[in-house]
C-alpha cells in the first residue's frame, strides 16, 4: 500500500495507505502506486482521484495549487487549498 498524506496551509487533510493516487500535476495528470520513483512536481486546479483498493471506485477530492513529492515513505500532496 502507498503511504497518501495530503496537507494545506491550515492543517493535515488525511493520512492513509491507500492503493493509488491520480495527481493533476502542472505537465500532465500521474498515477502514483507503492514503489513509485522518487519525483516533485507542481500541481494544477484540478482533482485527485483517491482509489483506496485495486479495483475501486475512486474518491475525487478538488485542490487547488501546490506541488507533489514521491520519496521512499510515499505520497505527500501540500495544496494552497483543498474540499
Amino acid at each position: 500500500m502507498l503511504h497518501f498524506e495530503l496537507v494545506t496551509p491550515e492543517r493535515l487533510i488525511r493520512s492513509e495507505a491507500v492503493h493509488m493516487v491520480t495527481v493533476p500535476g502542472s505537465e500532465g495528470d500521474f498515477a502514483v502506486l507503492e514503489g513509485h520513483a522518487p519525483l516533485m512536481s507542481t500541481i494544477r486546479d484540478g482533482e485527485l482521484l483517491v482509489q483506496r483498493t485495486a479495483g475501486g471506485q475512486p474518491e475525487a477530492i478538488a485542490i487547488r495549487g501546490g506541488f507533489a513529492e514521491v520519496n521512499a515513505k510515499g505520497l505527500t500532496v501540500l495544496a494552497e487549498h483543498a474540499g
